[in-house]
């Protein structure tokens, strides 16, 4: 697939990854749709990508709302006309230790993490099934690869998004393609989320050794500029400095 003229709609584009993957692949000739649930924020980015000659639009979604996101991939087929790559980004890492029973934050992690992909593939396949072709993209962690103390919850909620979308990628092998992407630590104020205070605080000096968001963006790019035959099923990609 060429990523120009590629109609790509993206989820948490507001910030971080999401925003990086907008602006690198606008750059490259794509015309992007955006969600998140900072309208404000969604608007500016797309006043900017346009005033750098990019093609853009925006819809407020909340991946937690099935309705959302199915609106986000009917606004790409209402506006350029077909969608050729959704990419489930939105993600949300409240973390901290199973005994603190932070029985919230477990509901928040579940429902944009692993239900928020699952809204995204219910939203995406028909209209895949439709044109014959698409490509779907699931930012997951290198947490579903490594589990450690205070992330088991998030962790978990990663591992299935690996699960579904391998699951997904072999029922849709030789029609539509299927990529995961597994991260490790990312400049994306991650940390914000956490609310115990000494915690976050160790994981934000850890950001010390992030990644630039480019550098995910940059592995999207990769996997949807490979040949209509080539499926790219899993990028992982960490800080050299991570273990």
């Amino acid at each position: 697939m060429q990523i120009d003229d590629a109609v790509v709609a993206i989820t948490g584009a507001s910030g971080g990854m999401g925003e990086a993957t907008a602006r690198y692949l606008a750059e490259r000739g794509a015309r992007v749709v955006l969600g998140a649930r900072s309208e404000d924020r969604l608007r500016r980015l797309v006043d900017d990508i346009t005033a750098r000659g990019g093609t853009a639009t925006q819809i407020p979604v909340d991946v937690r709302r099935r309705e959302d996101v199915a609106r986000l991939a009917r606004h790409a087929v209402a506006t350029f006309g077909r969608l050729d790559v959704f990419v489930a980004n939105a993600g949300a890492m409240p973390i901290g230790p199973v005994d603190a029973l932070a029985l919230d934050d477990w509901e928040t992690m579940v429902d944009v993490n692993v239900k928020g992909v699952l809204w995204s593939i219910a939203a995406a396949l028909p209209i895949f099934r439709e044109q014959g072709s698409g490509h779907f993209i699931a930012v997951a962690s290198t947490a579903a690869r490594k589990i450690v103390p205070n992330m088991a919850v998030y962790a978990g909620t990663k591992a299935a998004v690996v699960a579904i979308c391998d699951g997904l990628r072999q029922e849709l092998a030789g029609d539509i393609r299927v990529t995961t992407l597994t991260p490790g630590f990312t400049a994306t104020g991650f940390a914000d989320h956490i609310r115990d205070g000494d915690l976050r605080e160790r994981i934000a000096a850890s950001g010390s050794i992030a990644m630039p968001a480019e550098t995910i963006a940059e592995a999207i790019a990769y996997a949807i500029g490979q040949p209509a035959g080539v499926n790219v099923g899993e990028i992982v990609i960490r800080p050299t400095a991570q273990a």
